[in-house]
């Protein structure tokens, strides 16, 4: 759809004069055809969010120093999955280490292949006669391996298999967890349809943490570090559980250069 869009009329150096006084004169309102591409409200929501991802990772650079990046999961869908080895970009990369935010995360199914991104560590190192200076062997070979410190964010939203994530994370020992507890919703169901064509959702599996055999419904992952966001923060520009994470992690790094790639 193309508009058609004016500036407006507006004033012009004199012309004339009228009792010894320049005349003012107007000039005709330019005109400027746009083109407006409609898009659907899942698009726009996609949208928002992108740009709420961007407005937290330039945060988290400018609360650090330019010495930390961001990464958050939307879901535990596939989608998410890829958007995460897109999000641990150059730039994430490049610095000291990541914030890594599963906050309002309703769950899916792939904590396993996020958590092993932030697990995995080289044993290796690779250079040849082009690159002579080393470098991670499994970065070499194109394995998504993020190899850098971690501190992970979470709150009552976070649910079902980000709750699976938290667990794992907790298990594995990749960092310090900061926020809120989780929700305490991870169970299986499964649908069953009733006579009358209704559905409804039936309890299938239990979900157990391995490091102490708890079942994990209604028992939230726990946090290190408790953190409540005030009501009526997100007005403010600030983020505690954020600002906390950045603390907690620049503690655990040595002191003093920033990241390679700086500040935003």
């Amino acid at each position: 759809m193309t508009l058609r869009v004016g500036s407006g009329a507006g004033k012009a150096p004199a012309t004339g004069k009228r009792k010894g006084k320049a005349a003012p004169a107007t000039t005709a309102a330019t005109e400027r055809d746009v083109v407006v591409r409609p898009i659907s409200r899942e698009t726009e929501k996609a949208l928002d969010y992108r740009q709420w991802v961007e407005e937290r990772r330039a945060y988290v650079a400018k609360a650090s120093g330019g010495r930390l990046g961001y990464v958050h999961m939307f879901d535990m869908s596939a989608g998410a999955l890829a958007q995460l080895y897109l999000d641990l970009d150059a730039e994430n990369m490049g610095r000291e280490g990541v914030v890594v935010d599963v906050r309002n995360n309703n769950g899916g199914f792939v904590n396993v292949y996020a958590i092993d991104v932030l697990a995995r560590r080289s044993y290796l190192t690779m250079s040849n006669r082009s690159q002579p200076t080393p470098m991670p062997a499994r970065t070499a070979l194109g394995q998504r391996a993020l190899e850098l410190p971690t501190v992970l964010v979470t709150n009552q939203h976070s649910l079902s298999d980000a709750e699976d994530f938290s667990e794992g994370y907790r298990a594995e020992k990749l960092g310090k967890i900061v926020g809120e507890p989780t929700g305490g919703w991870i169970i299986f169901t499964g649908g069953a349809t009733l006579l009358d064509g209704s559905s409804l959702r039936l309890p299938g599996s239990t979900i157990r943490a391995a490091r102490d055999g708890k079942v994990m419904e209604m028992n939230p992952r726990p946090v290190d570090v408790a953190v409540t966001r005030p009501i009526g923060e997100s007005y403010t520009g600030r983020d505690v559980q954020l600002d906390t994470a950045v603390k907690e992690l620049l503690g655990q790094l040595k002191p003093g250069s920033a990241g390679a790639a700086g500040g935003r």
